[in-house]
């Protein structure tokens, strides 16, 4: 019987194994199996996993020296390339301007001549292949602000969310509100798991964001990005610190751009909002590598990691473009994370890559 037990409680652990549970250590009398989650069904075994699992362990254990108290276990992400797609063919933000300035019936013949050659310049970029304009970033940014201007933050959460239900192009079987990263939700669900708190730090408009994250349940204030200057609506040309706003009352947005949230203004915006160094950073782009300096100067033990987009038969990737960042991020003591490599799947696997489309102009 003693031994009939002992098989059976053994077959019981394994049968808890194969549904992503794993076993860490048992008591003297085998009586009671201690067990703790896989989070990573998405990645493969991997170097980057590796140092991540390794970094969160020494950090969260009491006994380590480098032991961070949980008030102190910020993490910053990047969005766009980063846990959310940007290969479709270009930004989310940027596929918005095009809709919203050439096809959107209820703005298109309203939008001042310089949002219009913005808007035009992305569609040319992604269908041409005609380089965008230095600095478009913030031309980008300029455009943006006036396209959306007289927007209340509820109509343009509603219009954001509307357009991310769109097929995503160059996909098949996925939305563009639905282009997550798998592998990197796990990192999420990780992260928390172990007392840390996670902000989304991007450079894309903080309201677009916001909308973007809500279904995998990033609150909207852990999300810093772009930002407009905002208005109530009866407010007029008054400054907001001589006007005081009334019940009934909305917030409107502006034609005034604030920030737009990269390279040192991110560090610049986490400083204000959150009021600490971040420990560990993830990003994708050279944009980020201001965040991940600033992370990795705290007086903590700190990691930072670089996505490269590697993957040309899962997604819309440059693999020799990436194979040269690599060598950059590693030179700057950033670890990389390979979506080709280390992914086992990108979007799911129900999700395809197909060429990209595009209506008759």
């Amino acid at each position: 019987m003693k031994v009939m037990k002992k098989i059976l409680m053994m077959a019981a652990i394994f049968v808890v194994c194969g549904n992503g549970i794993v076993m860490t250590s048992c008591s003297k009398d085998n009586s009671e199996a201690i067990v703790t989650k896989n989070y990573f069904q998405s990645w493969n075994n991997c170097e980057a996993l590796t140092a991540l699992q390794a970094y969160v362990e020494d950090v969260t254990d009491p006994k380590s020296a480098n032991f961070i108290k949980e008030e102190d276990r910020i993490a910053t992400f990047d969005m766009d390339g980063t846990f959310v797609g940007e290969l479709y063919p270009t930004y989310f933000e940027y596929n918005l301007l095009e809709y919203r300035v050439l096809d959107d019936p209820s703005y298109k013949d309203k939008a001042p001549e310089d949002v219009r050659k913005a808007a035009q310049d992305i569609r040319d970029f992604v269908r041409k292949g005609t380089p965008l304009p230095d600095h478009f970033d913030m031309i980008h940014a300029r455009a943006a602000a006036k396209a959306y201007a007289g927007m209340t933050i509820a109509q343009f959460d509603a219009y954001v969310k509307e357009y991310a239900k769109q097929p995503a192009n160059g996909f098949k079987g996925m939305t563009y509100g639905q282009s997550f990263y798998k592998p990197m939700l796990e990192v999420f669900e990780y992260l928390k798991a172990k007392g840390f708190t996670y902000y989304v730090v991007s450079g894309s408009d903080r309201f677009i964001c916001r909308a973007l994250v809500e279904p995998i349940g990033i609150a909207p204030n852990r999300v810093i990005g772009m930002d407009v200057k905002l208005v109530s609506s009866k407010q007029g040309e008054s400054e907001g610190v001589n006007y005081t706003m009334e019940k009934n009352e909305n917030l409107i947005r502006t034609d005034s751009l604030l920030i737009k949230n990269l390279k040192t203004n991110k560090v610049l915006q986490i400083s204000q909002e959150i009021g600490k160094i971040p420990v560990l950073t993830f990003g994708n782009s050279g944009g980020d590598s201001a965040m991940h300096n600033y992370c990795l100067s705290n007086q903590y033990r700190s990691a930072s990691f670089m996505l490269i987009a590697d993957d040309e038969d899962r997604d819309h990737a440059n693999r020799e473009k990436a194979l040269t960042l690599a060598t950059k991020w590693r030179d700057s003591g950033y670890y990389v994370i390979s979506m080709r490599d280390d992914f086992k799947t990108i979007y799911g696997p129900d999700v395809q890559k197909v060429d990209f489309t595009f209506p008759a102009e």
